[in-house]
């Protein structure tokens, strides 16, 4: 086997995407659903469940996002909590993933892994946890502690955060719960061990409260894309949530991953590459590209073409045309700021904006068309034919480049119809997707190995307790 690539199964998977705080959902239109009511979260989740989706994934933010020291008004906002919106589905399906963004820096380990392993438990081993690092005071702010983390320090809290959680989730052992009503006692004797963790991030004595799920513990996501989060997942998760979407993009990652993943002593193919992608389909090449000139239309309104480059500027530009040319100004600030989100934080703006400035003068771009290229997927979107977009598929398939896509509806409700009812079934007889789930839990339905702390054989408390250095 090659040291920088993997060849892949010839097969490929999606999860769903349910977006938190965002401005890329089409929520003007008629047929769009609200962003608060279950029902909402019903309809996508048991559609993706019909289209034998591994996984629906749902993130959350810890503040609505701000522009210019207010509320930004023109992002879909305002999201009932993760564990109990995904609690609540568990209730209405049956075999789809549950996967909750959870911040490494702002929960208690003790706390986040015993809620995680509930849902994982009550779901019959669905629960997913993608591990997210926050390092701003913005955020801080919400909490009664406040402050924020040194950005060096981010990951390095994260790995004690998980280490612990690992060990809390592994403190049961094997058929440590009776298992008739003739056993003379509930637990075995020492089924459970103490979890005990002292470093400069943790100060935790812990007894479990649960026993393990059929899937052991929940499945880890991750979606760094540093070199540190890269090296961060490779230790820890199981899934990489990617931003390289584009075909030969997804190759080098996966390369780097493969890497990454076999210098931290795990097997090439160990950690799975789902990359987020935004699909606009239709019968035909043509009308699939009237769609998708719609969708960015009405993703980006003038409005939100202006208020997306005054967050960069830091200051208002409405006396701009967002049919004309870029501002031909500079931002009055040196580094943009996070109150729009992470992915808007840590560019110089000045220089930022020039690059930006000399783009679209190169490509004859108004302020709203280069907005509408540049932010609404970060260039990722598969636009046409259900069968051109199937052969496609097919070959990203092939390649080995990724596992799977993490599809990001454009507009709820119904932004996975098209794909379950149409390009599903093409992709099923060009035999590189899925006719039924191949397992009962999400580790077997995305195809991979125990988690990491079960595969040396003897499981023993006490030796696990050595083995994850929780003393």
């Amino acid at each position: 086997m090659s040291t920088s690539r993997i060849d892949g199964d010839g097969t490929i998977q999606f999860g769903v995407f349910f977006q938190g705080v965002n401005h890329t959902t089409v929520w003007r239109a008629p047929e769009s659903g609200s962003q608060t009511d279950f029902e909402s979260f019903r309809r996508v989740a048991q559609t993706a469940e019909r289209g034998l989706f591994s996984a629906f994934f749902l993130g959350e933010g810890l503040r609505l996002r701000e522009h210019l020291g207010r509320i930004h008004e023109l992002d879909v906002a305002g999201r009932p909590d993760a564990q109990t919106a995904l609690a609540a589905l568990a209730a209405v399906t049956t075999n789809i993933g549950l996967v909750a963004t959870q911040n490494t820096t702002y929960n208690d380990p003790a706390d986040l892994a015993h809620r995680l392993a509930s849902l994982d438990l009550l779901s019959g081993g669905r629960a997913a946890w993608n591990i997210v690092t926050t390092d701003n005071a913005w955020t801080g702010a919400n909490f009664r502690r406040g402050g924020f983390l040194a950005h060096e320090d981010r990951y390095v809290r994260a790995e004690a955060f998980v280490q612990t959680a690992k060990a809390i989730w592994d403190s049961w052992a094997d058929g440590a719960i009776a298992g008739s009503r003739e056993s003379r006692r509930w637990l075995a004797d020492d089924a459970i061990t103490q979890v005990r963790r002292q470093d400069a991030s943790f100060d935790v004595e812990v007894t479990g409260r649960l026993p393990r799920s059929s899937q052991y513990h929940p499945v880890l996501f991750q979606a760094g894309d540093s070199a540190d989060g890269r090296d961060f997942a490779v230790r820890n998760a199981d899934v990489i949530f990617s931003r390289h979407a584009g075909l030969e993009q997804a190759r080098k990652f996966r390369e780097d991953i493969v890497a990454r993943t076999l210098k931290a002593g795990r097997p090439a193919d160990d950690v799975k590459i789902f990359p987020g992608q935004e699909f606009i389909l239709a019968p035909t090449a043509k009308e699939a590209e009237e769609k998708h000139q719609w969708v960015r239309e009405q993703q980006v309104s003038p409005q939100t073409a202006i208020a997306y480059l005054e967050q960069f500027w830091g200051r208002k530009l409405t006396e701009y045309d967002p049919d004309g040319p870029l501002p031909d100004i500079d931002p009055v600030v040196d580094v943009t700021n996070a109150t729009r989100g992470n992915a808007f934080h840590g560019k110089s703006a000045r220089e930022l904006a020039a690059e930006w400035r000399a783009e679209a003068t190169e490509k004859g771009q108004s302020i709203r068309q280069f907005v509408s290229q540049r932010s609404v997927i970060n260039g990722r979107g598969l636009v046409g034919s259900y069968d051109d977009v199937a052969d496609l598929l097919t070959e990203y398939a092939h390649s080995g480049a990724v596992d799977g896509f993490n599809i990001t509806p454009w507009i709820v409700p119904t932004g996975l119809d098209d794909i379950v009812n149409h390009l599903v079934p093409r992709l099923q007889e060009r035999g590189v997707y899925r006719t039924e789930y191949p397992g009962t839990n999400l580790r077997e339905n995305l195809g991979l190995r125990a988690p990491l702390t079960h595969r040396r054989g003897d499981l023993s408390p006490a030796r696990r307790q050595e083995s994850e250095d929780v003393a």
